[in-house]
């Protein structure tokens, strides 16, 4: 038994060290799944198991960097560095790179995020769609996106509108050698499943597969997993049927509850002592999802008994509720010197946040919401993001009509209006429209020239993309080298109303460079492509990263704080409509909503408190509210239950006077 392994648990330990045939890892909230799936690992390299040949995919691109982090510490020389661990789409992107040719792409295709997608969509619509026909471009992508994860077929685009929007949707992708994220997983599974010489490839290359948070995955990479893994089946999953939330996202909970469906006679390892939360919490957890029917039983456990009861408080209005929130939060930093990062509130939907935000800034509580505006959402990065995409695949169509004038270089709207229909016309890309002496003789002769300069700063610095690769060029200065040419900082400057919001462009930009900067000295071999592939499969919003990085107490949708933890843990709003949301009864998911409370539960290290509302205003009126059914179903053995409106009419006790002093003298220091 290897030194990493005996700090482990039996169940654990029996988890890491079962290393043929399939593998299902049932592991609780809490349980050490990262550290069994790290020790897993090191396992089988020290066992002789080349690492090159070990294939570990995660959902997030922070849990795939954290896992690489562990793994490096935990093989000896440099053999961690050699393990391939990524998402499934960053997994999918080199696949389809390598690839590329069998399913219809060059190699640098580029990956659109959701707001390109929704510009190119805006223009599939409107070439389509008559004066009096309207369609949010949002609704129809999601319909496409959902019938491309679920493998279904939309109908007959002769007849239909969505089959023909989607139709042109795709054929306009393809002519610009872009491809979307649900691209990268369809693409993938159809290049594995109808190419042999790829799957064999493939095969020989990663022969042994582990596959984190498996109650997440959807069909499609339920199929590309069973493409990648031949008999006999070395493959382990990892996940908690319980902690399946994402339903609504198509996640198929029937991967995990019916493994055995798929790979036949795995090894089941059950993960149940948990190293996070006290009895009386777990105990409360363990009461609710009994409920669940067709689940893996399970029952998390812990050697800490912990001090204090779960707490389940009635309040009689969301004012109230919030109200009684920010003052134990108060009185607890106050008096007990807890920091205000202890502190997290989970709530079901997003409009709950703002009555709490209310009562946390009336007693100047910092806090931080999480889910804010990405950072590559920022003008600057998305300027600068787009000529760098446009120097490795000038025909990526959205992004060059972002930087066509920008800054301003006299190409005007009337001069773009043109070069796309020329491009249309003549079924090529924008940009090969913008090198057509057919097309600069249509326009004036100044337009003319501001284009010829634009094509030639562009074909200048693409040369030097190209070789930015392995010992080529340096992409930091070409960046800076670009970005003096074409005055964009000065370009910012004219824009800014004020010098900070110049100073905050200018901050960006050098935080960018630093990203790009990290890049290189990490990956030199995959140039500019890969850092813009990087780019795009970070998580469009890579929240959980906001959390650490951000001070005061935490107020989080408990989708989002699934994966995380916090030793003080409020969970308000526990009334029927609301949790189980409303919704969740016609969409007959009223399990997968208590299995959201069951994370919410299990997200709590030491205290807890459920709270619930008589009277909640809705659209300015009042309305009465009933608790949630699932308040019926928690075991009372570990619960003190009370009624706050009756509890502040009576006196208060000696403790909390003295608390309530203690508090105040606190404050009256601090000031």
């Amino acid at each position: 038994m290897s030194g990493f392994t005996g700090t482990l648990n039996p169940q654990q330990r029996q988890a890491a060290t079962h290393i043929h045939g399939p593998l299902l890892i049932l592991a609780g909230a809490g349980t050490g799944k990262t550290r069994v799936v790290t020790a897993r690992i090191a396992h089988m390299v020290n066992e002789g198991i080349k690492p090159e040949n070990i294939l570990s995919v995660t959902f997030t691109n922070k849990a795939a960097a954290e896992m690489r982090e562990r793994v490096k510490d935990m093989v000896r020389g440099s053999a961690g560095k050699k393990v391939v661990l990524g998402t499934f789409h960053a997994f999918c992107a080199k696949l389809l790179r390598e690839f590329a040719e069998h399913v219809g792409y060059k190699k640098n295709f580029v990956i659109y995020s959701q707001n390109d997608q929704i510009s190119l969509m805006k223009r599939v619509l409107k070439g389509l769609l008559i004066k009096e026909e309207n369609m949010d471009p949002q609704v129809a992508l999601g319909r496409i996106s959902k019938a491309k994860n679920n493998n279904e077929d939309l109908g007959d685009p002769t007849k239909d509108l969505i089959p023909a929007v989607a139709e042109k949707y795709a054929d306009e992708m393809r002519a610009l050698n872009a491809m979307d994220f649900d691209d990268l997983l369809c693409l993938g599974v159809k290049l594995l499943e109808d190419t042999a010489s790829v799957r064999e490839i493939l095969h020989q290359r990663h022969k042994y597969i582990m596959v984190d948070e498996f109650q997440d995955t959807n069909s499609l990479q339920m199929r590309l997993l069973r493409a990648l893994t031949p008999p006999p089946y070395n493959v382990c999953v990892v996940g908690d049927d319980d902690q399946s939330i994402y339903g609504w996202r198509g996640a198929e909970i029937t991967n995990i509850t019916e493994f055995e469906n798929f790979f036949p006679n795995p090894t089941v390892v059950k993960l149940e002592e948990n190293y996070r939360s006290t009895t009386p919490i777990l105990h409360t957890a363990n009461s609710l999802i009994t409920n669940n029917i067709g689940r893996r039983v399970k029952t998390l456990w812990s050697r800490n008994v912990g001090n204090d009861l779960v707490r389940l408080i009635a309040t009689e209005e969301d004012v109230e509720e919030a109200e009684m929130i920010s003052k134990e939060v108060e009185t607890a930093y106050f008096s007990n010197k807890e920091p205000w990062e202890s502190f997290a509130v989970l709530f079901r939907t997003n409009e709950q946040s703002r009555m709490l935000e209310q009562a946390f800034r009336a007693r100047k509580i910092p806090y931080r919401v999480v889910g804010a505006r990405s950072f590559f959402d920022r003008r600057e990065i998305k300027d600068t993001l787009s000529y760098l995409t446009v120097l490795h695949n000038p025909h990526d169509d959205i992004s060059l009509l972002r930087i066509l004038n920008t800054p301003p270089r006299g190409i005007g709207g009337t001069t773009a209006e043109l070069a796309r229909d020329h491009s249309m016309e003549k079924q090529f890309s924008i940009w090969v429209a913008l090198c057509d002496p057919d097309f600069l003789r249509q326009i004036p002769e100044k337009s003319r020239a501001a284009v010829r300069q634009f094509t030639g700063i562009i074909s200048k610095y693409a040369a030097s993309a190209a070789t930015s690769g392995t010992q080529g060029t340096d992409l930091v200065t070409m960046t800076e080298a670009l970005l003096k040419e074409v005055e964009y900082m000065e370009y910012l400057q004219k824009l800014s109303k004020k010098p900070e919001e110049f100073h905050a462009w200018e901050h960006g930009l050098s935080l960018f460079l630093t990203q790009l900067s990290n890049y290189q000295e990490r990956n030199r071999k995959d140039g500019l492509g890969g850092f813009l592939d990087e780019v795009c499969l970070n998580d469009e919003r890579e929240d959980k990263d906001d959390i650490e990085k951000k001070k005061g107490v935490c107020l989080i949708t408990l989708h989002a704080s699934k994966g995380l933890e916090f030793p003080i843990v409020y969970l308000p709003g526990l009334e029927k409509g609301i949790l189980p949301h409303k919704r969740s009864y016609d969409e007959n998911r009223v399990d997968e909503e208590r299995r959201l409370f069951y994370v919410g539960i299990t997200r709590a290290r030491q205290r807890l408190t459920i709270s619930y509302v008589r009277y909640r205003t809705k659209w300015g009126h009042r309305q009465a509210e009933l608790p949630s059914p699932f308040l019926d179903e928690l075991d009372r053995t570990y619960v003190d239950e009370m009624d706050y409106t009756k509890h502040m009419k009576e006196a208060p006790s000696v403790e909390e006077t003295t608390n309530m002093f203690a508090g105040l003298k606190a404050m009256l220091n601090q000031e």
